[in-house]
């Protein structure tokens, strides 16, 4: 590069920077305008695990890289279970609530584990959001097997974020969400799980 492209270089990051900065201020602003359960986008033709099913099992590795393996989890404790990513909007206004519900609820058998669907190659950018957000639940990245399926979002139906399931000590469904769900809502059903 010579000293003459430096300033074209430098026009063309400033340039950029402010599009990115225009587009995160409008992206907030629709955010702030937008319903609290509305907005996410949703993938066609995928259907959901119900309430009542059992949740699949499924084994991938967490932020520190050791294996989490559900099957075993799920026989033990009542699970949150937050499909995210880095990338969604919505999914970083409900973090905060399910940091929230984990404190809360993480010594009466709760245990609450996230799954960050951008995959191995932004497991840096996920661990520094989770560290500079404060979050203290379990942090799994989802893989894609053989096929090219996605080991975890794709068992559960997943089709958009942020996506909830609270599951009930043993393995059973009881509650799948797409979008923000209103706390009170998550609270009640982490609550009747937990009774049981």
């Amino acid at each position: 590069m010579t000293m003459r492209s430096l300033p074209k270089l430098l026009a063309w990051t400033l340039s950029a920077a402010a599009c990115a900065l225009l587009a995160a201020g409008v992206a907030f602003a629709e955010e702030k305008a937008m319903t609290p359960l509305s907005g996410v986008p949703m993938i066609e033709g995928i259907k959901m695990i119900e309430p009542g099913a059992m949740a699949p099992d499924f084994t991938v590795k967490d932020t520190d890289g050791n294996p989490f393996n559900f099957g075993e989890e799920k026989s033990k404790h009542a699970t949150l279970l937050v499909f995210w990513s880095i990338f969604c909007e919505p999914c970083r206004f409900e973090m905060p609530v399910v940091q929230k519900l984990h404190e809360r609820y993480k010594d009466r058998g709760l245990q609450v584990v996230s799954v960050a669907l951008d995959g191995e190659p932004l497991k840096g950018s996920i661990t520094g959001f989770v560290k500079q957000e404060g979050y203290t639940f379990k942090v799994l990245i989802d893989e894609l097997d053989a096929k090219e399926m996605f080991k975890v979002a794709d068992p559960f139906g997943v089709a958009g974020t942020p996506t909830i399931f609270v599951v009930a000590n043993g393995g059973k469904v009881a509650l799948g969400k797409v979008g923000r769900i209103k706390e009170e809502d998550l609270e009640k059903a982490i609550q009747s799980v937990l009774k049981k």
